[in-house]
């Protein structure tokens, strides 16, 4: 017995059962939070492979445990994306030209190395709530419980960011 529900092609709805339209914003803000996270991986990798000094051994380990948890963030995320009915951004151009996070190069300082992460962070909280915010709007409980998720744990990481840099 097949239980799957189809959707016929003219149909308003989406396969999971959302409004096409209404759903669009919050494809596009997916998508822009999908560009930040990537720019936020790729300066987590770099600032793993750059910090010197002596909290080196500290904030190495930490920045492989951030950008390892980044990179399955990145996943779940171009993953919603696709659930949504949209495609997900998928080159460097692309993550560059939507996203607010700025790529930090040559950082080696640990102070400086934290407070590009903070400052990330921040964004990426920015950037959740108003994706909390066009997924509510659309009735898009899935997107809107994901993107609360991930705000609890970036919170945290940003007390963490902070209680370092005082």
């Amino acid at each position: 017995m097949n239980t799957t529900v189809k959707t016929p092609e003219n149909s308003t709805l989406n396969r999971i059962g959302l409004e096409k339209t209404s759903i669009e914003q919050a494809v596009r803000e997916v998508n822009f939070l999908l560009s930040e996270y990537q720019v936020y991986y790729q300066n987590l990798r770099g600032l793993h492979w750059n910090i010197q000094g002596e909290n080196f051994f500290t904030l190495h380990a930490k920045f492989e445990e951030l950008y390892t948890a980044a990179a399955d963030n990145i996943d779940m995320i171009a993953e919603r994306v696709l659930i949504l009915g949209g495609t997900p951004l998928h080159s460097y151009q692309a993550y560059l030209d939507h996203s607010d996070i700025d790529a930090a190069e040559n950082v080696g300082d640990a102070r400086e190395a934290v407070s590009v992460v903070l400052h990330n962070i921040q964004q990426l909280i920015s950037r959740l709530r108003k994706v909390v915010e066009t997924a509510s709007q659309a009735d898009d409980e899935g997107t809107a419980d994901m993107a609360t998720e991930l705000i609890r744990g970036l919170e945290k990481n940003s007390w963490m960011m902070g209680a370092f840099l005082k």
